[in-house]
């Protein structure tokens, strides 16, 4: 258990997913844990169902806190940090969920004596299942950044990322869920003409990926032998590949993915 103080301005639906996996893997205790949303009835929520505390303001959560995570929208962040800067520690780890707003352009607003770093996490972390990356900027200690991965692996994995790398974790881990969604539902429409009952083939397509994922996670084998092991010669499942391949199933794949990244790369110039 952590024995730091960490408080969050903004409280959506990613907030709610890190409060979560804080307080059920109990990495920080309930005490410890400062929440202030611009909806009343939010904070008000979260200290009823966590037994956390509900603050009256940012500038409050800024002063009382070892860990300041700022959970707001990337055009109002830098607002939100100008207002309670001056109430905020230089020993303070600030954490940054806003995409596409770099280290440097917080380090402008917070002063480049602060301790920053930058997350991408995505919507899998409401079911526990996320993928985060962290990166630090060089104020931030070793220890410190590990605390970081500590909170932020309480709700699926998280790992230490370079900066410049942050726009290709947009694309394969940040936006990926919506490919997969789109795969899933492709799936059990094609099952659905096959007969079976929506929900059913809803069930049979997500657990199917559900299972290969974890199979390429918890086996070490490339994606590519995992496939050969599935293909029979002459089979129903290399028929499917063949037609997924004459249809450019990996390079449609790949080129959304690169045109995620440019546009994450553009929004970060902005």
């Amino acid at each position: 258990m952590l024995n730091k103080k960490i408080g969050f301005i903004g409280c959506g639906n990613m907030t709610k997913a890190i409060i979560n996996g804080i307080v059920k893997s109990q990495v920080i205790t309930p005490e410890n844990i400062w929440v202030f949303d611009r909806k009343v009835a939010t904070n008000q929520q979260m200290s009823a169902e966590y037994g956390l505390h509900a603050a009256e303001s940012a500038e409050v959560i800024a002063r009382e806190t070892d860990i300041l995570v700022v959970a707001v929208k990337p055009n109002v962040i830098r607002k939100v940090l100008g207002d309670i800067a001056g109430q905020i520690s230089k020993q303070t780890l600030v954490v940054s969920i806003a995409a596409g707003v770099t280290l440097d352009s917080l380090a402008d607003i917070l002063g480049h004596d602060r301790k920053i770093i930058r997350i991408m996490p995505n919507t899998p972390a409401l079911v526990g299942e996320g993928m985060s990356s962290v990166t630090p900027n060089a104020l931030v200690s070793p220890e410190e950044t590990a605390t970081i991965l500590e909170i932020f692996r309480s709700f699926g994995q998280a790992e230490q990322v370079s900066e410049y790398l942050i726009h290709p974790v947009v694309g394969v881990s940040g936006s990926s869920p919506a490919y997969v969604f789109m795969m899933i539902e492709a799936m059990a429409d094609a099952a659905v003409l096959g007969g079976m009952p929506r929900q059913q083939a809803y069930s049979f397509a997500a657990q199917a990926v559900k299972g290969a994922a974890q199979m390429v996670l918890e086996t070490g084998q490339h994606p590519a032998q995992l496939k050969d092991s599935v293909c029979s010669p002459g089979g129903t499942t290399i028929e499917a590949v063949q037609t997924l391949e004459s249809q450019g199933f990996r390079s449609a794949i790949m080129l959304a993915m690169q045109k995620c990244i440019e546009k994450s790369e553009a929004l970060s110039k902005k």
